[in-house]
């Protein structure tokens, strides 16, 4: 195995997970960190499916990527019909990706029972479109769905509709186990029988309705597919499809395949927590490689020989994926933690030992009541500037109150879906310095009023704030609680045009939670200007 393509789908196949819908901007962000990752092939969506995926596909044309080339998924033609007319083969030309990925039935019970149409139909839809696809200067991978269910009942037919694709001119065909049934041997088995049979290139495609998808793509790769395709964090439909990050980590770690760089590789633990708040889904802990509990060792034996040799009780060293090991019961680790981080801050010769103690106390308490700072780093740079004894913040809340009032109420009292008759007031009083300011705005919804509300009276003294916008807000149930009566986290993404960070808050109350991410958002900011600029607030 000298040489495996890295083909990610958890734009396409990923976004089918119950759960998960993300925007145009979501998809081209985790199409940027893919690329950076250096994975091969990055499937954009399905083609001519609905009005995202189109906008998605415009706008990732102007994307300058480094690494990945975009795809695009689509259907054969239909049975009885012709390429010329048929709107998915449309659909796929106007993505205008240099590749797409079509998918073509490879069970001839799902041709007969599903597609109602003829065997010899079904191997004409598949070389008609790719001779079809090759024809208008496209490079074409075929999809062999339900594959290896269709290779247990007729592998006859199952192996013919990969002859007909690689004939027709598909350059990879890649062998999917659609209902996630199968077990790597079983997979191994066929992908060697069928490299026997035909002169394909293999690509594999598993799901994890078995909870065995990484193990059948890795045997598949063992028996002589050169193509994985797999998901961020295993997100699909179902149960789930191929974790590419794990795929990728065993791949490189384990069986000495050279995928992506050293330093690829080591950001791994990050993009898979970057993606998971992207679609917004918490990280799952356990997830090996990457998890917060990938490496944590609680208490007794584990952790005092881990102190002692880390290699006693892990499997490969945390940092090569970009994960820390993580002494839980640990104070001293703790510390050590907090250290580390506040190193990277700048801060060393301001925090002590105890300060640090201080701090890793405060962070869990924070924690209990919900927070989280895996993706909020300026909201944690806050949390320790705050420690410090001679720190004055350059601004504090003196309190506030919204209002959200419906005007004109629709039929039954409630009002239009589109909130288009709810107006929004906050008023607000800040302390700076020794000024108390007392400010109200209206805006477009609670959140939008309070921030409006608070811009107006920092402007007065921070007049350069005003380049500071919020870009992204997303809340989540993170905490007990009986329906509406939950905690929850919010999470902000604030950019100045040329930086982005990340702030959190969490409460029973939305509006609270967003305030504290909100001032969290604009005290980060004051505080990396003035140190840049050389100058004290207001200034």
């Amino acid at each position: 195995m000298d040489r495996v393509e890295l083909y990610d789908t958890t734009l396409r196949d990923g976004t089918q997970a119950e759960g998960i819908s993300v925007s145009v901007d979501d998809k081209l962000a985790i199409t940027l960190r893919l690329d950076q990752l250096g994975v091969s092939f990055i499937e954009g969506g399905y083609a001519g499916a609905n009005p995202k995926d189109d906008e998605f596909f415009r706008r990732a044309r102007k994307l300058k990527l480094k690494n990945a080339t975009l795809t695009a998924f689509g259907n054969t033609r239909r049975a009885g019909g012709d390429c010329e007319s048929d709107a998915s083969m449309r659909a796929l030309l106007e993505a205008g990706t240099p590749v797409v990925t079509i998918v073509g039935k490879a069970s001839e019970l799902h041709v007969r029972k599903v597609l109602e149409t003829s065997l010899e139909e079904n191997l004409a839809m598949i070389t008609d479109s790719i001779r079809f696809l090759t024809a208008n200067g496209r490079r074409v991978f075929c999809d062999a769905e339900h594959f290896f269910d269709g290779y247990a009942l007729n592998p006859e037919y199952a192996v013919q509709a990969v002859n007909a694709a690689v004939e027709a001119g598909a350059e990879c065909v890649i062998l999917c186990d659609t209902n996630g049934g199968t077990l790597p041997e079983q997979a191994a088995e066929a992908v060697r029988a069928v490299k026997a049979a035909t002169r394909a290139r293999l690509g594999i495609h598993a799901h994890n309705d078995s909870d065995a998808a990484v193990a059948v793509s890795l045997a598949a790769l063992q028996a002589g597919a050169t193509q994985v395709q797999g998901t961020i964090n295993g997100y699909g439909e179902r149960c789930g499809n191929a974790n590419l990050v794990s795929i990728i980590a065993n791949l490189q770690l384990k069986m000495n395949v050279k995928c992506v760089s050293d330093e690829q590789i080591r950001s791994l633990t990050e993009l898979s927590r970057f993606v998971a708040e992207v679609v917004n889904l918490p990280p799952h802990a356990y997830q090996p490689y990457v998890g917060s509990n990938a490496f944590s060792h609680k208490g007794g034996l584990h952790a005092a020989a881990v102190e002692k040799l880390a290699e006693s009780y892990q499997h490969v060293p945390p940092d090569v994926v970009g994960n820390r090991n993580a002494l839980v019961v640990s104070e001293l680790a703790g510390r050590s933690t907090i250290l580390q981080q506040v190193e990277e801050l700048g801060l060393g010769g301001e925090i002590t030992r105890d300060d640090a103690r201080n701090i890793v106390n405060h962070v869990k308490a924070q924690e209990a009541r919900g927070f989280a700072y895996e993706r909020a780093a300026a909201s944690f740079e806050v949390l320790v500037r705050r420690t410090l004894p001679n720190y004055e913040p350059p601004f504090e809340l003196v309190d506030f109150m919204v209002i959200v009032q419906s005007r004109h109420p629709g039929a039954g009292g409630s009002s239009p879906a589109n909130g288009e008759n709810l107006t929004s007031e906050a008023t607000i009083k800040v302390r700076v310095g020794e000024h108390v300011l007392h400010t109200a705005a209206e805006g477009n919804g609670p959140v939008n009023s309070l921030d409006n509300a608070l811009r107006k009276a920092l402007l007065q003294f921070f007049p350069h704030l005003a380049v500071v916008k919020l870009t992204d807000y997303k809340v989540r149930v993170v905490a007990d609680g009986t329906g509406t009566n939950a905690v929850v986290r919010v999470q902000i993404e604030s950019s100045d045009g040329q930086h982005t960070w990340h702030t959190v808050g969490a409460s029973g109350n939305i509006i609270e939670a967003s305030w504290l991410a909100l001032a969290d958002s604009m005290e980060y900011w004051l505080l990396q200007h003035t140190a840049s600029k050389g100058k004290s607030p207001g200034t």
